[in-house]
């Protein structure tokens, strides 16, 4: 059997040593584990950003991955922390709501809330459970421990409020969701959304700008151009060629984009 393959998806960035220390304690469960550093950009306590983000990744693993998501503002309150098998993927993460874009894909099998402190180290700090309790159970469920040995099924799984795009007379209105590392706007108009607007001939505004139809993709127009097409993710996306939208428009996360007909 291989190695298994833990993911990490933390709100924790680089310059410090918290990355380092989740990883020392799953090797020293299990030395043979594999580890696959997600994102630890996630904006600090954005909680919505870090659903997001598993939700963009999680099934392009294989089957049996365990994903470790820590974006965790609650962290040493009555939250609970969860573990969860959605599509025989393994997931452990605090319930404040990161589970949310996962449930939208698929629903879980099976969620338990984490109580056995079997499985956590001997000392817990009220300040890094993703040090003390989660990664030790990932590693441990990474060896087969069961879900259910780690406590009792979850009875109130957090869910966050996603905003869906509204249809209105003559247009779709959306809004920014997320920008990347290009500048690129990432909306929640999805192409499930699109199909359902009667002509394909459209006009997408944002901030005072307008886009004409939609591109194939970035190189079928000139440096610098303003182009909407359609993401890896199948989510409208509003781009610069070679530029920065972010940057340009002048945009936010939570700015309209709005489609017309």
């Amino acid at each position: 059997m291989p190695p298994s393959i833990i993911t990490l998806t933390t709100d924790f960035g680089r310059a410090d040593t918290y990355i380092a220390q989740m990883k020392g304690v799953i090797l020293s469960i299990n030395p043979a584990a594999t580890i696959v550093d997600a994102t630890h950009e996630i904006p600090p306590q954005d909680i919505l950003r870090g659903s997001q983000a598993l939700g963009e990744m999680w099934q392009a693993f294989p089957m049996a991955t365990i994903h470790v998501a820590v974006i965790d503002p609650g962290v040493g309150t009555s939250r609970g922390i969860l573990a969860a098998k959605c599509d025989d993927r393994l997931f452990v993460l605090p319930n404040n709501g990161l589970l949310s874009h996962v449930l939208r894909a698929k629903p879980c099998d099976e969620v338990v809330e984490l109580r056995n402190q079997m499985y956590w180290r001997t000392n817990i700090s009220s300040t890094f459970h993703g040090r003390d309790i989660i990664a030790p159970v990932a590693a441990h469920l990474s060896l087969g421990v069961r879900l259910g040995n780690l406590g009792p099924p979850a009875t109130d799984v957090i869910l966050l409020d996603c905003q869906e795009p509204q249809f209105e007379e003559r247009q779709l209105i959306g809004e920014i969701i997320s920008i990347d590392h290009f500048g690129n706007l990432i909306t929640n108009i999805k192409v499930t959304h699109l199909r359902q607007i009667p002509t394909t001939k459209i006009i997408v505004r944002c901030n005072q700008q307008h886009i004409d139809g939609l591109s194939q993709t970035y190189g079928t127009q000139s440096t610098g151009a303003l182009i909407a097409l359609l993401s890896s993710q199948g989510h409208l996306e509003l781009a610069i060629v070679n530029g920065n939208a972010a940057a340009q428009l002048g945009a936010h996360v939570s700015d309209a984009v709005a489609v017309t007909w």
